[in-house]
């Protein structure tokens, strides 16, 4: 009995097993339930990316989370270099993390390196305009190093010039003349050594003199201060006297304006009965004098003259 096989049915199974085998074969290359999943991020900078290359690794503190997906110039800024990463999904990317171009030993292959991040920071996100999140960057270290060697170098450049303009021919003659008379000055105190020596023991004589001095000052100017003191409390004392002195004179000057408004009218009203009285007597005394016989028999008329018909009273 011969068996009849469906070679359709065969060549359909077949097929599918090997559309099963492949995908099998490349979900197991691509990491099959253990894939990895990444996030893009975006950074730029202003210095050579020499040496980095796509697929370059991108660490952060020093361990791996991803890698360089793509480098491009900007458009706008030629200065500027774009750099896109593939960072693993989960990476604590923070927005105060900072990537910084790194150099891989003495191969020259640079990479990425991210650090920074604290804690209590909040993950990094893209802003309005922006395709993804943008980490900030720093120099690397050979830029750094390149600009303080360029810094140091334009100091010294500038310290070379000043240098040679001090060392001029004009200043370099001036030098020579100020040693020159620095050197006589030496001489000249080398010889008069004898002198020098002589003084300087004067001086160390007046300054022990001064000294002393200063030891018998002392007691007079405790001296001084105690006259000072008691020149002081002296004028406290006739500042005293003088304020009850003042109040004095104040009193007898009330006194005397009330004497002199109930005393000065009488002694005015005397002095003119003493002026009346004085006249009368001198009359007095200018007729007795012309009349002595007037004190005694009283006044006599005068006879009439020639010619006088009248009877003078």
């Amino acid at each position: 009995m011969e068996n009849k096989v469906n070679l359709a049915l065969v060549g359909a199974f077949v097929l599918a097993l090997a559309t099963a085998l492949v995908g099998v074969v490349l979900w197991l290359a691509s990491g099959g339930a253990y894939q990895t999943h990444y996030d893009r991020y975006d950074a730029s900078v202003e210095e050579s990316v020499s040496g980095l290359n796509p697929n370059a690794p991108v660490k952060y503190n020093g361990v791996d989370v991803g890698k360089v997906e793509r480098i491009w110039l900007d458009a706008g800024n030629p200065q500027r270099v774009n750099l896109r990463f593939q960072i693993e999904r989960g990476t604590p990317i923070k927005v105060d993390t900072v990537a910084t171009l790194k150099t891989q030993g003495l191969t020259g292959i640079a990479y990425v390196e991210l650090s920074g991040g604290a804690a209590g920071s909040p993950a990094l996100t893209a802003r309005d305009g922006q395709e993804h999140p943008m980490i900030q960057t720093k120099p690397s270290l050979s830029t750094r190093l390149e600009n303080v060697l360029t810094d140091v170098l334009a100091r010294l450049d500038s310290t070379s010039t000043t240098i040679n303009e001090v060392l001029s021919p004009a200043n370099r003659q001036a030098f020579s003349s100020a040693l020159a008379d620095v050197a006589r000055v030496a001489r000249t105190i080398a010889a008069r050594r004898t002198t020098l020596d002589a003084a300087i023991t004067n001086a160390g004589q007046t300054l022990q003199n001064t000294s002393q001095a200063s030891d018998q000052l002392a007691p007079v100017l405790a001296r001084i201060g105690r006259s000072a003191q008691a020149v002081e409390t002296m004028g406290q004392s006739v500042a005293a006297t003088s304020n009850s002195a003042g109040k004095t004179v104040d009193t007898i000057g009330a006194d005397m304006q009330r004497i002199s408004a109930q005393t000065l009218p009488e002694l005015e009203r005397l002095m003119g009965e003493l002026a009346a009285l004085t006249a009368s007597l001198r009359r007095l005394s200018d007729q007795t004098e012309r009349d002595p016989r007037g004190l005694l028999f009283g006044r006599q008329p005068v006879p009439a003259g020639p010619g006088e018909t009248g009877t003078r009273p």
